[in-house]
């Protein structure tokens, strides 16, 4: 802190370099700075000769001292507010547009899905309460996220290996959320899928949900898995699956990621706690796209779901939720669904036929039959228990 009538900028750097040191006893050199900062005024000639009676210095008005030190002042005042500003506004931009969500890539396309219905040809059978997926090929199945296995990772032309493994976890944890979980399944939950969902798919998959339609666009069973909750719940908590995942480079900034996978759950009516559970099975193919912001996002874009699932009714449409048929119920007897060949979205209304699965090892793993022992009706169009 200066003295008083020391100048602002502080003593000379070598106070002893007046004339022989002894004229100046303080050491200063009386400079204009040191004049400004002087907090006294001497009055002019002209000021004297005027006023004889008045004393030889006066106070410096405090307006001098602000206008010494007010351009200073303003300057350092501008650039704070400046740079708070461009802080304010980065802020701003980082908050709509967050890092990773920004895409420079053409926008997704609208995804397109279908669903099969497997109508059985007999009174569906009741399964055991405790182990309901005995004779049955999903007793060999693993349970849960378990049957849901990674391959092999290795770089592509364009894709590190890590990019691969990203693109590839990203999936399972799709068919985990929508096939899995059993918030999901009971429809009282979806914010988990969404979230993997590319946020330019968002409209077309929040319309699925709450507007649900089977036009290839629009069913909510195309991207996941739930149940009617006034129909039919979970008789198990355990789910069996079976299936692989691929991978292949679509181009030198696109990853593509399939996925075939059956899975078999318990169920039972919802208003009838003791009654015998029977096993619903639903079969899903999907196809992912990734590209490289996709994967920094950990966000991923649908391009197709094929969903076959059974014991359902033919002619009901399931695209809000599945309806399967219970222990004891058959399929109405009922006409085929109407197709209508101009209908390009929904692709034209397609039923098969359920066929009743063996265990593996009688008559041999992953082969099926009616009930009657000879060769399933429909097995090639609708068995959603042999994965290839």
């Amino acid at each position: 802190m200066n003295r008083p009538g020391q100048p602002p900028d502080g003593p000379p750097d070598n106070p002893g370099d007046g004339p022989s040191g002894s004229d100046d006893d303080y050491g200063y050199v009386f400079d204009d700075s040191f004049v400004r900062a002087a907090p006294i005024q001497e009055y002019s000639a002209s000021e004297r000769t005027a006023n004889q009676h008045a004393p030889a210095v006066r106070d410096r008005p405090p307006q001098a001292a602000a206008e010494r030190t007010g351009p200073r002042l303003t300057r350092q005042v501008l650039i704070l507010a400046a740079l708070l500003v461009v802080a304010f506004l980065a802020a701003v931009y980082l908050g709509i547009s967050p890092p990773g969500q920004t895409r420079s890539g053409p926008p997704p396309r609208p995804a397109r899905m279908s669903l099969v219905p497997l109508a059985p040809a007999y009174a569906v059978r009741p399964a055991d309460p405790d182990r309901p997926f005995d004779a049955t090929p999903a007793a060999q199945y693993a349970t849960g996220a378990a049957g849901i296995n990674l391959p092999g990772a290795h770089a592509t032309a364009h894709f590190d290996e890590g990019q691969v493994i990203a693109a590839l976890s990203t999936a399972k944890e799709y068919l985990v959320h929508s096939s899995l979980s059993p918030e999901v399944l009971a429809g009282r939950e979806e914010r988990a899928v969404r979230l993997l969902v590319d946020p330019a798919q968002a409209d077309q998959f929040d319309a699925a949900l709450r507007r649900p339609a089977a036009d290839g666009l629009h069913a909510a069973t195309g991207w996941l898995v739930r149940l009617d909750p006034a129909h039919a719940v979970l008789a198990a908590p355990d789910i069996r699956v079976q299936g692989v995942l691929d991978y292949t480079e679509t181009g030198p900034g696109t990853l593509e990621i399939t996925t075939d996978h059956t899975f078999v759950y318990a169920v039972r009516p919802a208003a009838a706690p003791e009654a015998d559970p029977s096993l619903l099975v639903v079969r899903r193919a999907l196809r992912f796209s990734f590209d490289r912001d996709a994967l920094r996002a950990h966000q991923l874009e649908l391009l197709s779901s094929r969903t076959e699932a059974g014991p359902l009714p033919c002619g009901r449409p399931a695209a809000d939720h599945l309806r399967p048929l219970l222990a004891g119920e058959k399929a109405p007897a009922a006409r085929p669904p109407a197709t209508d060949p101009y209908a390009r979205e929904g692709g034209g209304a397609v039923c098969g036929t359920l066929a009743e699965s063996r265990p593996a090892g009688s008559g041999g793993a992953g082969r099926h039959a009616d009930a009657s022992g000879g060769p399933a009706p429909g097995a090639a169009a609708g068995d959603p228990g042999a994965v290839r």
